[in-house]
């Protein structure tokens, strides 16, 4: 596949571990081709992706604007196992040097990769002209307004920084001088507008120039706590490389949603970081159930997916007990939910007298582990072993 890879052809830039974090710290996108070089559909898409290269860089010039590029991860393995790279081809889109957490599943085609570049490069944020605007905001939705006395400023520079990165989980909004000055009585200020008619409005209090503060503070606004798990972002959840802790509950029973919501919050918000907090619908979601022997009938259901085995929290009933949740998830974390699964419970557990059960059996599989590959892609496993 020498012929691919001409130069002349269009300006991929090829990564490698002593060029990655400048090429990509210093675009503003960047869009990744992960690939194989054994990987027919890497082979395939070769030619694609440096054709949109090209349509691209007729648009963007300035070369720090849009940059194209690509990781051989035979040669790179440090670089894939970085960036989790399980499957090729990947496609992944950086900001400034951070990876978006959801990935380029789009069509394989020029047409199609040169309009996702160019959804990428709008203006995330929309100005409003008049403050009615914002008190007629869909309250369904995660809102981030903005106000500040000018565009040309260093807070609305690092805003806008903020909001390329998360306009997929948040509304972002602005509004300049004039129009934004009732509500700048202490300076620029950034608002966070909760769904729901009645939540309260909050207000970032850090410096507007200090794009980790802001970020990790949007960030924490923007993406839930407890997240919805679907068909449609099951995969790129298993790519964040976390266990998940998932809540099966029947689409309309709110009320058990939101007491795990609320013990999650309670019991785990330390936890965060170490374990996905994930809730999902009975009804699409049968067949994960079937892996636990549990069935819509037996909703709500708690269970861990440690990417090898499920376990089953013991009794829903049980959520709202002290600690119960917590302990759950530290007895994954300790191994000793496994150890349980093959050799009964613990001596420590068991009341003086009562045996120690030999269980022979092993826990229920995964059930989002084996999350079926793209028909444009190959895992490294399925690949290799039919070579």
């Amino acid at each position: 596949v020498s012929w691919l890879f001409n130069p002349a052809r269009s300006e991929i830039t090829s990564l490698d571990s002593g060029n990655i974090d400048d090429i990509l710290n210093n675009a503003d996108v960047a869009l990744v081709n992960f690939y194989a070089d054994w990987c027919r559909f890497s082979q395939m898409l070769h030619p694609i992706f440096e054709e949109a290269s090209n349509v691209i860089k007729e648009e963007y010039p300035d070369r720090n604007q849009v940059v194209f590029a690509r990781v051989d991860c035979d040669q790179h393995s440090d670089i894939a196992q970085r960036y989790r790279i399980s499957k090729y081809p990947t496609l992944k889109l950086f900001r400034n040097g951070m990876m978006m957490k959801r990935e380029y599943r789009g069509q394989r085609s020029v047409t199609a990769i040169a309009d996702y570049i160019r959804q990428q490069k709008s203006n995330p944020i929309r100005e409003v002209q008049d403050l009615e605007e914002i008190s007629s905001l869909d309250r369904s939705r995660r809102n981030i307004v903005g106000y500040f006395e000018q565009k040309d400023s260093d807070n609305y520079r690092t805003f806008e920084r903020v909001a390329n990165i998360l306009h997929d989980d948040c509304v972002f909004l602005s509004a300049f001088g004039a129009i934004s000055k009732a509500e700048r009585f202490s300076g620029d200020n950034v608002i966070y507008k909760p769904p729901g008619e009645n939540a309260p409005d909050m207000v970032y209090l850090g410096s507007l120039t200090n794009f980790d503060l802001i970020y990790a503070w949007t960030q924490d606004k923007c993406v839930p706590l407890v997240r919805e798990i679907t068909f449609e972002n099951g995969e790129e959840l298993t790519e964040e490389g976390l266990p998940f802790l998932i809540l099966f509950h029947m689409k309309d029973d709110l009320e058990s949603l939101e007491k795990f919501q609320q013990e999650v919050a309670r019991q785990l918000i330390s936890e965060k970081g170490t374990i996905n907090f994930l809730h999902a619908d009975c009804d699409k979601f049968r067949h994960p159930l079937l892996h636990i022997q549990k069935t819509p009938a037996d909703c709500p259901v708690i269970a861990i997916d440690s990417f090898r085995h499920m376990y089953v929290f013991p009794d829903f009933s049980d959520l709202s007990v002290p600690g119960k949740l917590k302990q759950f998830v530290l007895d994954l974390h300790s191994g000793k939910l496994h150890r349980e699964f093959h050799h009964g419970p613990d001596p420590t557990d068991v009341a003086p007298g009562q045996p120690i059960q030999d269980l022979a059996s092993s826990p229920p599989e995964s059930s989002f582990q084996k999350l079926a590959p793209s028909e444009h892609r190959y895992t490294l496993l399925r690949e290799k072993d039919e070579l």
